[in-house]
């Protein structure tokens, strides 16, 4: 019985690698550059078939429910990723001493920032200075707090502005674009660091102090855009890294989406602390309780 036992944990646990070991094989051993851009011009096709069947596709992967959208009639899969929301549908939490959640995801590691590292999975950690390539922002954020935020590819795939803020600086860095799922999390080193991302750094209105939301990009994902600037931050950017502005934004506010689902880091400096339904493993949604202030 106990041999049977102990066999059967052993083919399941076999069954769960080679599974593993297929999903990393065929969404990260590929041209991810070269199939990234492919997917940006092939989800803007309007054409029903090709909308129809990729959708169909889709869903056989991943749940994918299109209720709360603000229109049922879609031209594209872009459409579908981009897609905005009716109104109302993610209320968002009033309270000023709360940090809102920017996006609908998935919470990833989390907690203090302590040092100047950060968890990427269980073993795996990466260099905050790495990841934002500002060593003098990273170190403002010791003894803060932080949260990486998954969105899946069913996703609502824009994020929102945390809180009353002002955007000033915008900081570009080009990357690959592994996927950026638990299994690539837990076998590539300094993941985050390596791809596509935005460093987007905000003033909060009624305490003076700085925010930051790095959305990582991630393979399929065509591209970030920012409402608050005239471009598209993707694969082919070839301007400035470090792009002024100044833009304000109640809390709430919609900064901008992703072309596909991906990742964002949220990071708070010393006073902030997680919100306790915030764990690896739940579901947020945006405007819901992320961090909180307690000094």
């Amino acid at each position: 019985m106990l041999d049977r036992l102990v066999n059967t944990r052993g083919a399941t646990t076999l069954r769960q690698l080679l599974k593993e070991d297929l999903n990393f094989l065929l969404t990260n051993r590929v041209p991810r550059i070269l199939l990234t851009r492919f997917m940006g011009w092939f989800s803007r096709i309007r054409h029903p078939v090709v909308r129809d069947l990729s959708l169909a596709v889709w869903r056989r992967f991943d749940p994918l429910d299109l209720s709360d959208a603000r229109k049922q009639q879609f031209e594209s899969v872009h459409d579908v990723f981009t897609r905005e929301l009716v109104a109302g549908a993610r209320p968002v939490d009033p309270d000023p001493a709360i940090l809102a959640s920017p996006c609908d995801a998935i919470v990833g590691p989390c907690g203090p920032i302590d040092g100047a590292q950060l968890v990427q999975a269980k073993g795996l950690v990466y260099s905050l200075g790495e990841l934002l390539q500002d060593e003098t922002l990273a170190a403002s954020y010791h003894g803060g707090c932080y949260a990486t935020l998954r969105l899946k590819s069913s996703m609502y795939h824009r994020f929102h502005a945390p809180h009353d803020c002002t955007v000033r600086r915008v900081t570009y860095i080009a990357g690959d674009t592994w996927n950026v799922n638990p299994i690539a999390l837990a076998r590539v080193e300094r993941l985050f660091c390596r791809n596509e991302r935005a460093v987007i750094s905000a003033r909060i209105h009624a305490t003076n102090q700085i925010i930051t939301l790095v959305p990582i990009a991630a393979i399929l994902v065509a591209g970030i855009r920012l409402h608050f600037l005239d471009l598209l931050l993707h694969l082919g950017y070839r301007g400035p890294n470090h792009i002024a502005c100044e833009a304000s934004f109640a809390k709430g506010n919609e900064l901008g989406w992703f072309e596909h689902g991906s990742t964002v880091i949220v990071l708070a400096p010393r006073g902030f602390v997680l919100c306790d339904a915030v764990t690896p493993g739940a579901a947020i949604k945006v405007g819901r309780g992320l961090m909180r202030l307690i000094e």
